[in-house]
């Protein structure tokens, strides 16, 4: 770093340097965006002071009409956008250009292919903000004057997109930030008026404050337009939101979204309301197409923005919505708030629970909607957004049936790992009888597609939902039933089929139970402490053994998944589940010399195919091994280098 008593060049924070390196060589195509961005920030500021000025009026100081102003120099080759808005001190201009602090950041930058046309796709959904500007200028200039602060206090910000930048106290008769854009070669295009205005209506007509440019008129003895001296008004200024939704297009709505989301491409669905009756709110809340970064991050809220009566007050209010929807966009604005309320009032604010609850409501009622009648719009929300869903099982019990109803799994129906089966596709294609819905849970997919557990219901023909994320274990856990219909575990106590069980087989078990009492309590002897108990059972039809939990145990994948986490877990063994129709077993029966092992060998394979891991690796190896060459018809001794 060098410095001078008022200026330094700092470097750039890595991850800075590589999306301006991103940007300028994948978004090119979609430059126009730049002005988009600028003025969506333009807005927030005059949005930041609103709120800053609700408790401190004196920060608007002379100036309280907030606006936003576009302007070019075709000699300088500049444009500059300017806002009247809160503005930035020197430490806010480090903090917000000069690095990214956001959650997600390293994932973004694991997820880049080197693909101009992916990488572009991801950057949007990374957001891009003012480093756009850098798609059409080669050197970016900022000056800024935070509210409240003295004409000599300002910062001016320059970079020509490389590794550094420099900044500098300066003066500045007013507050706000100015933006220009030094324009590459061939960018010639942007110094136009016509071009400017139209950009402006297309991507902001929406922004609530006005956005303003220098008249000009028709001058016919010069056959050219000429500039007045007097600005006017380019957007609408007027809140999307509060607008009747006759009058707004998808473009509109679209525009809008990109704006409150900061995203790059147009959202899944919206929904625009107006609730009437006690609590008076306007909501305009979109589904994004594509999951962000930091949708996994619970602490990282930043969805909603709160207005009252028009009137910025947060964009990240998390008490809007619940946590399983935090994914959801857009604003909502309250008649009913007073403009001074806190985070803390709006915890314990019963107009807010409304609020959420409608909030709640609309979302949920969107996603039916688009479940039933957009189906693929629907599979593009689910393989984005399914794992965030699912928690709402638990955290939201007056919409659980409603979530259930919303949920897709991967089944034995068609044993893809896809995720397109609904409770209403497996209950409308139960068997006649069945009175339950059957699941298994593993760690992965193939787990629970090729489990044991499977064997008798791929006989039978009776389907079963492979559950194999980790928050599928939270979701059964709290959801017992569905429409009447109880969620079983096929890998939980005892087979009961009911219905689709027949006599003759429930006697066939009976009578196997009493034949091969003698070689389960041997193997049961065998195995000591690893088991509860060894039982006959007709689960199984190709594999020789399987581990089952008690009725009221923990499972195995749920006690290894809070292993992982670190929680304790309370000590539980499995049942060893035999079948005694498979010649591992019969083999058994008759085994002497190598009983001991045999058992354990049996044990140890159905540990593994439950997805367990082995106390003792080694030693199942050197079983097996051994056993591979008894029955070859070898010496037991295992034959190494040297001896």
């Amino acid at each position: 770093m060098s410095a001078t008593a008022t200026k330094e060049t700092l470097g750039f924070q890595a991850e800075v340097k590589q999306l301006l390196h991103l940007m300028i060589n994948s978004l090119y195509s979609n430059k126009e965006i730049f002005l988009r961005e600028l003025i969506s920030n333009a807005s927030d500021a005059a949005d930041k002071l609103r709120f800053e000025a609700l408790s401190d009026a004196s920060l608007y100081g002379p100036d309280a009409d907030l606006k936003i102003r576009v302007s070019f120099d075709k000699a300088a080759r500049t444009v500059t956008v300017s806002d009247n808005g809160v503005g930035m001190s020197r430490e806010e201009v480090i903090a917000n250009i000069g690095t990214i602090a956001k959650s997600g950041t390293r994932e973004f930058f694991q997820a880049l292919t080197g693909d101009q046309a992916k990488d572009a796709h991801l950057i949007g959904q990374f957001g891009v903000g003012f480093y756009s500007s850098f798609i059409v200028a080669d050197r970016v200039t900022l000056v800024t004057r935070r509210a409240g602060v003295a004409a000599g206090e300002a910062v001016r910000w320059e970079s020509d997109g490389g590794g550094e930048y420099s900044i500098e106290v300066v003066e500045k008769d007013t507050r706000g930030t100015e933006v220009t854009l030094h324009l590459r070669e061939g960018e010639d295009e942007l110094l136009d008026d016509f071009r400017l205005r139209a950009l402006i209506r297309k991507y902001s007509d929406h922004i609530a404050i006005p956005i303003r440019m220098e008249k000009s008129v028709w001058d016919e003895e010069a056959k050219a337009h000429r500039r007045t001296g007097e600005d006017e008004t380019i957007n609408q200024a007027s809140a999307l939101w509060a607008r009747p939704k006759a009058e707004i297009g998808d473009e509109q709505y679209q525009e809008f979204y990109k704006h409150v989301a900061h995203d790059f491409e147009p959202p899944l669905a919206w929904t625009h309301n107006r609730g009437e009756g006690r609590h008076e709110y306007t909501q305009l809340l979109y589904l994004p197409a594509h999951a962000p970064f930091d949708l996994y991050d619970r602490t990282h809220r930043h969805g909603i923005k709160l207005y009252v009566r028009r009137v910025f007050i947060m964009d990240d209010a998390e008490q809007l919505l619940p946590a399983y929807l935090r994914f959801v966009r857009g604003v909502v604005d309250s008649s009913d708030l007073p403009l001074n309320v806190s985070r803390e009032i709006l915890q314990q604010s019963k107009d807010i629970e409304a609020i959420r609850s409608g909030c709640t409501k609309r979302v949920l009622a969107l996603l039916e909607d688009l479940a039933q009648n957009q189906k693929e719009k629907y599979a593009g929300f689910w393989k984005e957004f399914g794992l965030v869903l699912k928690e709402g099982i638990g955290e939201d019990h007056a919409n659980k049936e409603k979530i259930a109803g919303l949920l897709r799994f991967a089944s034995t129906h068609s044993d893809s790992e896809e995720q397109g089966v609904s409770f209403a596709d497996y209950l409308a294609r139960m068997k006649s009888g069945q009175e339950k819905i059957y699941y298994v849970t593993a760690d992965s997919f193939l787990a629970a597609k090729n489990s044991p557990h499977l064997e008798v219901f791929r006989k039978k023909g009776i389907e079963v939902l492979l559950l194999a994320e980790r928050v599928d274990e939270w979701l059964v856990s709290n959801l017992t039933e569905f429409e009447g219909k109880p969620l079983v575990s096929v890998a939980r106590g005892d087979l009961d089929l009911g219905k689709l069980e027949d006599e003759a087989e429930k006697k066939e078990q009976e009578k196997q139970a009493g034949e091969y009492k003698d070689l389960t309590d041997k193997i049961n002897g065998a195995l000591g402490e690893q088991v509860k108990e060894v039982r006959v059972t007709l689960r199984l039809t190709s594999s020789p053994a399987c581990l089952v939990s008690d009725q009221y145990d923990m499972g195995g994948n749920l006690a290894r998944i809070l292993k992982a986490a670190g929680q304790k877990v309370p000590e539980s063994k499995p049942i060893m589940e035999i079948n005694p129709g498979h010649p591992l077993v019969q083999r058994l029966k008759y085994e002497e010399t190598g009983f001991a092992d045999w058992s354990q060998v049996l044990f140890d394979q159905a540990l593994l195919a439950e997805g367990g891991q082995l106390e003792d690796p080694a030693g199942f190896v050197k079983r097996l091994n051994e056993l591979m060459l008894a029955m070859a018809g070898g010496s037991s001794k295992i034959w190494t280098p040297g001896n």
